[in-house]
């Protein structure tokens, strides 16, 4: 299919036309979901997104900055390999393959694998961009979704309705500060002379304003966290600005990338967790974060390796790396221009003031009850925390027709967030709708048992 004009109206919108799946959001999650629905022909979907145009973390796209999932974690290929949507045809299409063959690595540049994404993207006649979805309502057997249509400055331009039999939501996770630089980033709301607290996903385009600075405190131990201080380190060491690590984390951990532990993003091990009781999965979900939250093996060497040398003869790098450290306070000093971080050591209880010209906070992202379902009411399952219940299916309401992507992290473990489970759980949900299986769902991938196998 030739790739629709953005602005153009939608089929159904505004009239009694009812599709079979309406989508809404349209990341790696939803647009696999739009790939592997398209060639399907008794599936009439639409996707609805209020962006423009595809993006993926567009400010953490740092030159040579690599996925941290092989190829094959596309957006279709664990669901169909021969899907024209598929990573490898868009290296063939874009006379990159053999280039890519001879480069020897499983992992996609960040650049590379945004690029794929727009390609798909540019194919699909489904996607509907500049469409902010406002309600998800009932009207007799189908689903009712009002979406705002926005013009390329994102001022509201008009209204339109889709009717669907299903709706999948892919609206992704937004960005998280912790209290402490919450409040310090409103201090500095309406003051241009304040030093800038920023998020990991703000990170490039801050990046000069950052080195100019004079110093700059990272927070956070994942992979962003590690990417933005290595980015920074060397040019802000010529240049005289002081980067400082700290994270609450006890190590600056590695993303755990063996074989067996690589079986936990699978259907059985899916089923143990959903078999635990919520308070478990809750301290699981803390434990487990280096499977999936820590920094890429190569890239803590790389690190190393820079220290080093930058401090050859003697030299002495201006940065402090802290581990166990959690920032329990902060504020903006007007008067010198800095902000001023209360620092607490977690074994040693002690703590100090540390001050920053600025503050990237990569603290990582949550997902959360979208207020569109607000019309739905008791139809949608929550949990005692008011996070949506989670079917083992994917869906969230008493009548199954309201499915979810990545946000089942509290009720499905490490597969929610994982790029290459995707097409898995898209395949769940396209059987869901079809009542059928238009892709075979592999039940069993593992050659681990997780629990205890029945008695004998």
């Amino acid at each position: 299919m030739s790739a629709a004009d953005p602005s153009a109206p939608a089929q159904g919108a505004d009239d009694a036309h009812v599709h079979d799946l309406v989508g809404i959001g349209i990341g790696p999650f939803g647009l696999g979901m739009a790939a592997l629905s398209d060639p399907l022909e008794d599936v009439d979907g639409i996707f609805l997104d209020q962006a423009p145009a595809f993006s993926w973390h567009p400010g953490m796209m740092l030159d040579g900055a690599t996925i941290q999932v092989p190829f094959l974690a596309d957006l279709v290929t664990m669901a169909d390999p021969t899907s024209p949507y598929s990573f490898l045809q868009f290296l063939k299409e874009t006379g990159r393959l053999y280039p890519f063959f001879i480069r020897e690595s499983f992992y996609p540049l960040r650049s590379e694998y945004d690029r794929y994404c727009r390609w798909v993207a540019d194919k699909l006649g489904t996607l509907r961009w500049g469409r902010r979805v406002s309600s998800v309502a009932e009207e007799g057997e189908h689903l009712l979704v009002t979406a705002d249509v926005l013009d390329e400055n994102g001022a509201v331009v008009g209204q339109e309705q889709h009717r669907g039999r299903h709706v999948v939501l892919s609206v992704g996770t937004a960005p998280v500060l912790p209290p402490a630089l919450a409040g310090l980033a409103e201090q500095g709301e309406g003051d241009d002379s304040a030093p800038p607290v920023l998020h990991s996903s703000q990170y490039l385009p801050a990046r000069e304003q950052l080195l100019e600075s004079g110093s700059v405190t990272i927070v956070g131990s994942g992979q962003s966290a590690a990417e933005i201080y290595r980015d920074l380190l060397e040019e802000a060491t010529e240049r005289g600005t002081r980067v400082d690590w700290v994270t609450r984390s006890p190590r600056f951990f590695p993303m755990e990338y063996t074989k067996l532990t690589l079986e936990m993003t699978s259907p059985e091990y899916t089923d143990f967790f959903r078999s635990l009781p919520e308070e478990r999965r809750e301290t699981l979900g803390r434990e487990q974060r280096s499977l999936y939250k820590g920094i890429s093996a190569d890239l803590v060497d790389e690190i190393h390796d820079l220290l080093y040398r930058l401090t050859q003869g003697g030299a002495e790098a201006p940065t402090t790396l802290l581990t166990d450290t959690a920032v329990t306070a902060a504020r903006y000093d007007a008067e010198s221009g800095e902000h001023v971080l209360t620092l607490e050591h977690g074994e040693l209880g002690t703590r100090r003031e540390h001050r920053t010209g600025a503050v990237v906070a990569a603290t990582g992202y949550r997902s959360g009850a979208p207020a569109l379902l607000a019309p739905l009411g008791e139809r949608i399952r929550r949990d005692a925390k008011g996070r949506l219940d989670v079917t083992r299916e994917y869906t969230i309401d008493d009548q199954e027709r309201i499915h979810v992507l990545n946000a089942e992290e509290h009720t499905h473990g490490v597969t929610a967030p994982d790029l290459g489970f995707g097409p898995w759980r898209a395949s769940v949900v396209l059987a869901a709708i079809t009542g059928r299986e238009p892709y075979p769902i592999e039940r069993r991938i593992a050659f681990q048992t997780f629990g205890l196998p029945a008695d004998d």
